[in-house]
């Protein structure tokens, strides 16, 4: 390498792959920030013949492709799904010919039988939108006239008659699923009475409280499908996780799962670089931009005409980078040759942008996780994530992405200072060495399971006597009763059913994903044209009026925020700053269900619990950030309703005593806790395996009792402002996730080896007084934020 170096022409820019590599290892400034440097071997294909079983229409079509063969998890996929009598399981990396183990199955079953059908369905529109087309190529090169069909909100009426007429292959999404085919399945009947297949892809995607909602989706559409008189074999397809088997076992609602986890692809070598950016105030620990370091990576590579995909942690990051990129490669790069993609593009401009990645119009392509998943992009060489993804297997997904024609390939993690980022760059066998995640789900979650249970009775009757699910006939008889005794359902003594009673329409009032139905339309006020849409959660901090919305690396701001009608009105503009929101947070605690009491004597000197609570956010402000150079510019205000969320939540409180010994007094002791807050959340979140945005903290006060009073018990947190005497400061682990997924009572269970953990942490930084990595930055109180934090500590007892 080094003598293809010297003799490189000195007027000609490095080109591929090793190049850049080489480049980067000479370089003062970028080596040193390289905390970890692994190459990832890559391995030959692994491959079977096409299965005796397969039809030789198919196998035809398969040639036309130049597929001579299949790889060894294809061909056992084939086998199992033909011979299951439940259900089948696969399990391989990003990129492995995954879509090949449910397709070629349910071919086969429609060329044997005209009549024959099969529900594929996908968690987003766009991925069923992507696979559309392409399943389409392979059934017409098969020979099948019956066809494939999306069936989801931006179908077109004639289309969707011929969806339930006549299509093979329906392909849809949980939602539409849930709300728009199972309560009219009436109309589905000739789909439903020849179902063979259910294939449910990305079923990583699949976890938490969507999850547990998507499997009592599950539940209902098999529940019908026997109504009809088919019993499908349910197929899943999942990137790397740690419980495939287990996981649809719990999804589908089966034990005879038939998991499939040797992938026999090819994959090409691959390097794999940590990149911590250089510190530039020691003092208070502060590194450079992760944005800023990663389009700076990116830039050499897209020079070098290397395809590459930088993946961002929020949509104002993605275009940030976007615009940056782009002007730094210009001129000598046409700016139309870096996209953007993320979640808020309209369905056309994302599909152009697909086409264009495949094609390879597009040399670079900046997107959030809407591009983690299986939509087809073409081959790319590098991938450069901004930031931690959250977990170990969404990082290798995101890895995935590249070197998927077998060549070699780079991967980058571009560490924040986020103290979990800073954890992986001080461990990075961590990430490169870790157990990827387990997916967990609680389908049985009596608040989830209720809600389906009446979508369920409003499709068909329940018979006294009948299952649901994994419930036992009694729980399942006792579960209907209440709802009698609630008069939604009413039990027909005679012929001893549960009939739906009530006049709403159950689905209605259950939405899967815990966000509303409904996103805001972003409408170019000068034209009178939508540009764009966002989901109504992201809409009370990305297009509040005066706000900055970005988009394809255009500027765009706010000037009405229709909040009734769900409409954003902007006009275009050329400004020197972007927006931030800023969110206000409180919490109410609704009930305790179970609490740690301590007063000193005992070995819990700090009151903790967790429980249910209720979650406002309220945005309550912006702020003006300067591009290039990220100054604060100014302030301004927002005036937009709260936003209430009823979820779980784990407490520690230090008691008013425990504040007044403090040296320094109560505001020292606060912001002590706050840094023990920030080093807890770190060290749960590894110790969970879970995505750092599936927990939040925040610094509340809240009343101890009297002395013939119950110990203390949080009952109403406020945002750290303004407390008062009387009050002893309380930090609060919640779960972003409304409902919960059990993080908050797992926290609680292990809060002492947690709270060590923390302590341990923050020993182990070499900061003086905080840092991003620790604690964070120290805000000048007393002796220092970490050795105040490390005093809570110690009068926790953790050892």
């Amino acid at each position: 390498m080094r003598a293809r170096r010297k003799n490189r022409v000195p007027w000609k820019g490095a080109r591929g792959v090793d190049a850049v590599v080489e480049d980067w290892l000479e370089s003062r400034t970028v080596k040193p920030c390289f905390t970890a440097d692994e190459t990832v071997p890559g391995h030959e294909p692994r491959t079977a013949g096409l299965p005796p079983g397969m039809p030789s229409q198919l196998a035809f079509a398969l040639r036309g492709r130049g597929v001579t063969e299949l790889y060894q998890h294809q061909a056992r996929a084939f086998v199992a799904a033909r011979e299951a009598s439940s259900a089948v399981v696969v399990a391989t990396p990003t990129a492995s010919g995954k879509s090949y183990c449910f397709h070629l199955p349910v071919l086969t079953s429609l060329l044997a039988d005209p009549d024959a059908r099969a529900l594929y369905f996908y968690p987003t529109k766009a991925l069923a939108r992507d696979q559309e087309a392409g399943l389409r190529d392979l059934m017409r090169a098969a020979g099948l006239a019956s066809g494939a069909v999306v069936y989801d909100g931006d179908t077109p009426g004639d289309a969707r008659r011929a969806a339930r007429e006549r299509s093979g292959i329906i392909l849809t999404n949980p939602d539409m699923l849930h709300a728009g085919i199972l309560p009219h399945h009436t109309a589905w009947a000739r789909t439903l009475q020849n179902l063979k297949y259910v294939v449910v892809d990305e079923l990583h995607t699949y976890k938490g409280v969507f999850g547990s909602h998507v499997a009592n989706v599950i539940r209902r559409l098999m529940r019908v499908a026997r109504f009809h008189g088919s019993n499908p074999v349910l197929i899943g397809a999942t990137a790397t996780i740690g419980n495939p088997a287990e996981h649809a076992a719990r999804l589908f609602g089966t034990e005879n799962v038939t998991a499939i986890t040797e992938n026999g692809a090819p994959r090409g070598e691959r390097r794999v670089f940590l990149f911590n950016p250089p510190v530039v105030n020691a003092e208070l620990g502060i590194r450079a931009s992760y944005v800023k370091q990663a389009v700076m990576l990116a830039t050499d590579l897209v020079r070098a005409h290397v395809p590459t995909i930088v993946f961002g942690q929020s949509r104002n990051n993605v275009e940030v980078m976007l615009r940056y990129l782009r002007d730094k490669v210009a001129p000598e790069i046409d700016p139309s040759r870096i996209m953007g993609y993320r979640g808020g593009y309209l369905p056309e401009q994302r599909r152009e942008i697909e086409r264009k990645l495949r094609s390879g119009e597009v040399l670079c392509v900046i997107a959030t996780n809407a591009l983690e998943l299986g939509i087809d992009i073409g081959g790319l060489d590098a991938v450069i994530c901004a930031g931690y993804p959250g977990s170990v297997a969404a990082t290798w997904q995101r890895f995935g992405r590249a070197g998927r024609r077998g060549d070699r390939s780079i991967c980058v993690l571009v560490t924040s200072s986020a103290p979990l980022d800073q954890y992986l760059a001080r461990e990075p066998s961590y990430l490169l060495g870790a157990p990827v995640e387990e997916a967990r789900i609680d389908p049985d979650n009596p608040e989830i399971l209720i809600q389906h249970l009446k979508c369920a009775a409003f499709e068909l009757p329940f018979r006294r006597g009948e299952r649901f699910g994994t419930l036992d006939a009694d729980d399942t008889a006792s579960a209907l009763d209440f709802l009698v005794q609630h008069r939604v359902l009413h039990e027909c003594e005679r012929t001893r059913t549960f009939h739906w009673a009530a006049d709403a329409y159950p689905a209605n009032d259950v939405s899967l994903r815990s966000v509303g139905w409904d996103n805001v339309v972003i409408i170019d006020a000068e034209h009178d044209e939508t540009i764009a849409e966002i989901d109504w959660r992201g809409a009370h901090t990305m297009v509040h009026e005066q706000a900055i919305y970005q988009h394809d690396g255009e500027c765009w701001q706010v000037e009405k925020f229709d909040y009734e009608n769900h409409k954003a009105f902007v006009r275009k503009v050329k400004p020197d700053y972007w927006t931030d929101a800023m969110t206000y947070t409180t919490v109410t605690v609704l009930e305790e269900l179970d609490v740690a009491r301590g007063d000193g004597d005992t070995e819990e000197p700090f009151p903790s619990g967790w429980g249910e609570v209720s979650v406002v956010e309220k945005v309550v402000g912006y702020k003006k950030i300067k591009f290039y150079t990220h100054e604060n510019a100014g302030y301004g205000d927002v005036r937009l309703p709260e936003m209430q969320m009823h979820t779980t939540a784990f407490w520690l409180t230090v008691p008013e005593s425990v504040c007044e010994e403090i040296p320094h007094g109560r505001a020292a002791a606060i912001d002590g806790l706050r840094g023990l807050g920030i080093a807890l959340e770190t060290v749960s979140t590894l110790a969970l395996m879970c995505d750092p945005r599936d927990l939040g903290c925040t610094l509340g006060d809240t009343a101890l009792g009297d002395a013939d009073d119950e110990p203390a018990i949080p009952r109403k947190v406020r945002g750290a402002r303004g407390l008062e005497a009387g009050y002893s400061p309380t930090l609060f682990l919640y779960e972003h996730t409304p409902g919960g997924i059990g993080l908050a009572e797992r926290i609680f269970a292990q809060r002492d080896v947690l709270l060590s953990r923390a302590r341990r942490l923050i020993e182990g930084c070499p900061c003086t007084s905080g840092c991003p990595a620790c604690v964070g930055p120290d805000a000048g109180v007393g002796e220092g934020r970490k050795a105040i934090a490390l005093e809570l500590l110690a009068r926790a007892n953790a050892h």
